[in-house]
């Protein structure tokens, strides 16, 4: 049911990446397909310094509006990804785990003793399959609030913990926004890398050497 080669893991890990890279530093674009669609792109959160307007493969003017804000949701989504598979690298690579069995013949203590994806591989099959679900299911639920966020409704917001904004102004948000935005778009290039530096030995040089990579 799931691979066990090591390089089928990878490039599952990286398509992942990528796929959230490809939608990265889009707010902005020359040319807009409707004046309303170019007055929406520099009020969109993200647009800020030091690259403003960066879409050097003109995401922002594929198709209409609804592609637009599906192209932000699917950045959204994969930054949050992002900044929680780094943190989890650098927690697993630190040594850092829960206490106790993860199954019967596998404890959490033996999996933090490897690199990441090779403790990924050390998961029994019906770990991943729950993984892989709960992930499922919070797709589902992201997807399913209310008007959906192609048709004007609000973009995907976190499932759990449940975070309420309602109370902060709207300068406010827009400074926290920026910020998610920025730090994930990070943190995209650094999962990246990190899958690099595991896969491919001294091809990023500041990570090479590093025992968990």
């Amino acid at each position: 049911f799931f691979p066990s080669s090591r390089s089928i893991n990878m490039k599952v890990f990286a398509l992942f990446a990528l796929a959230g890279s490809a939608a990265a530093f889009m707010p902005v674009s020359q040319m807009g397909s409707s004046t309303q669609l170019r007055a929406g792109l520099d009020d969109m959160p993200g647009n800020t310094a030091p690259i403003k307007k960066f879409d050097p493969l003109g995401y922002a003017t594929i198709g209409s509006e609804e592609t637009l804000r599906w192209f932000r949701a699917s950045e959204l989504k994969h930054s949050r990804i992002a900044m929680l598979a780094t943190t989890g690298y650098i927690v697993q690579a630190a040594g850092i785990h829960f206490p106790g069995m993860l199954s019967k013949d596998v404890s959490f203590e033996s999996l933090s003793a490897m690199k990441p994806f090779d403790a990924w591989e050390a998961v029994p099959d019906a770990g991943k399959a729950q993984i892989l679900g709960t992930i499922f299911v919070a797709e589902l639920a992201t997807e399913a609030q209310g008007t959906h966020y192609m048709k004007g409704g609000d973009y995907p917001t976190i499932v759990f913990p449940p975070i309420d904004f309602s109370g902060v102004s709207k300068e406010t948000l827009k400074v926290k926004q920026d910020r998610e935005l920025n730090n994930g778009r990070l943190a995209m290039i650094a999962i990246m890398s990190f899958i690099a530096a595991n896969n491919v030995p001294g091809s990023v040089p500041a990570l090479a050497g590093l025992d968990m990579f």
